[in-house]
């Protein structure tokens, strides 16, 4: 069993998978505008994949993709969404057949069973005669059940649709931590297990939560309110905190009392908490160099500039601050915390992108130079721009024991903020299922 990984979960290793059909939760979500932008977290649920294959089960896979449903409460349904690109993928890399039910219906509303054509009661037949290797259903999020009202018929209609067709549920989307009708509901219907990938999240985690110190985290973002209960989480935990992003420039704001385009008047209200917290406690290291921006359409010449922090003054009006500059990663107090460190958690984009990406470029390269540290970064948008900024950096630790590449940053963070995996409830629906 993995390290630190609670006794009441039922694993994927003791489920009686053998002539079965497993419904199986993945969180296969790397499609934008109808293309795989990276199989990282596909390929993360390789291992689980063969060993349910190769103990005689045979799969439904269900994944959600993208945020179909509009502003106005439809279910936009097209290919920029649709699972067929995760599929192709799939079908390339193990050499198999698998079946995608088609759509006969598309309202606006989104789909339910009767949307599906009926080749996919067919197919579960050829399925457990080992016709097909495999059954991908639809985007979840496409179903209107999935995320409609726990206490909806809509909602349990689908989520019996979804148990009818199987005889075990495993999850192994950990950054699929939202409760909805294909991560939480279904597992209150069928015998259910975690998956070896939701094993080694749950089991890395606690590197955060548990940090070896000293413990320094880099934590930025587009938004500050959905990242503020966390970052006070995790400011509890480190031994210093580094900001970037809207993130560190909203904790200016608050700080030193300027203006600064693109930051809201509320979430300075509530950084000011953080800023009186750290007063006493100096845990925060301030990048001391930024890059403003008179604009957000691009990297244009004489159109942006690099400021000093500490030159900063109460009533000050900023453009966009848009990067870290990247001498601030020499700046002793950073470069000293980083390389001293023993346990170093990335969920940070520090910059604009794709404008303005040297503060990310340099955060990556400094971190690695620290040979001691376990480097833990979390997040698709934080791998992402590691991946597309030092490609030949990325390559050579993805199987470095010393790194570790969560699939799922919000549901870190959301962890991170509770102080454990366990309050969250699609773990918690698989803590508590029947039969297992």
């Amino acid at each position: 069993m993995n390290k630190n990984i609670d006794s009441r979960l039922p694993l994927l290793e003791h489920a009686p998978v053998e002539g079965k059909v497993v419904l199986l939760r993945v969180d296969h979500n790397v499609v934008k505008d109808g293309a795989i932008q990276d199989p990282f977290r596909i390929d993360q649920t390789f291992g689980t994949l063969f060993n349910i294959v190769e103990r005689g089960g045979r799969i439904i896979m269900m994944s959600h993709v993208g945020r179909p449903r509009t502003s106005y409460g439809n279910i936009h349904i097209d290919e920029s969404t649709s699972v067929q690109p995760v599929v192709d993928y799939l079908e390339k890399r193990l050499h198999t057949t698998i079946f995608v039910p088609p759509i006969t219906s598309a309202p606006h509303t989104g789909i339910t069973e009767e949307s599906l054509d009926t080749s996919l009661y067919a197919a579960i037949r050829d399925l457990k005669e080992k016709k097909i290797g495999a059954i991908y259903l639809p985007n979840t999020r496409w179903f209107t059940g999935e995320e409609a009202d726990p206490a909806s018929q809509t909602r349990r209609d689908f989520t019996r649709f979804l148990a009818q067709m199987a005889d075990i549920f495993v999850n192994d989307a950990f950054g699929s931590w939202r409760p909805h009708a294909s991560t939480t509901d279904v597992a209150r219907c069928l015998p259910s297990y975690a998956g070896f990938l939701m094993q080694q999240e749950i089991s890395h985690l606690y590197d955060v939560l548990t940090p070896r110190r000293p413990f320094v985290a880099v934590v930025a973002g587009a938004k500050f309110d959905t990242k503020i209960n966390p970052l006070y989480g995790m400011y509890e935990k480190v031994d210093y905190l580094i900001l970037g992003g809207l993130i560190y420039n909203t904790y200016l704001c608050a700080k030193y009392g300027v203006s600064i385009d693109g930051v809201r008047d509320e979430d300075i209200e509530a950084a000011h908490h953080l800023v009186e917290m750290d007063r006493s406690r100096g845990k925060i290291l301030e990048p001391p160099y930024v890059i403003e921006s008179d604009t957000m359409e691009g990297k244009i010449q004489g159109k942006y500039r690099r400021l000093q922090v500490n030159e900063f003054e109460e009533g000050m009006n900023f453009g966009y601050i848009v990067d870290i500059d990247e001498e601030s990663f020499d700046d002793p107090s950073i470069s000293e915390a980083l390389a001293g460190a023993q346990t170093i958690f990335v969920n940070a984009v520090m910059g604009y992108t794709p404008f303005f990406t040297e503060g990310s470029a340099t955060l990556d390269k400094k971190i690695d130079q620290n040979q001691e540290a376990l480097k833990l970064y979390g997040g698709g948008d934080t791998l992402q721009e590691f991946k597309s900024l030092c490609p030949g950096l990325y390559l050579s630790v993805l199987h470095d024991s010393q790194y570790y590449f969560f699939t799922g940053g919000g549901a870190v963070l959301k962890a991170i903020e509770s102080g454990t995996p366990w309050g969250l409830e699609p773990i918690q629906a698989l803590m508590n299922s029947p039969g297992t």
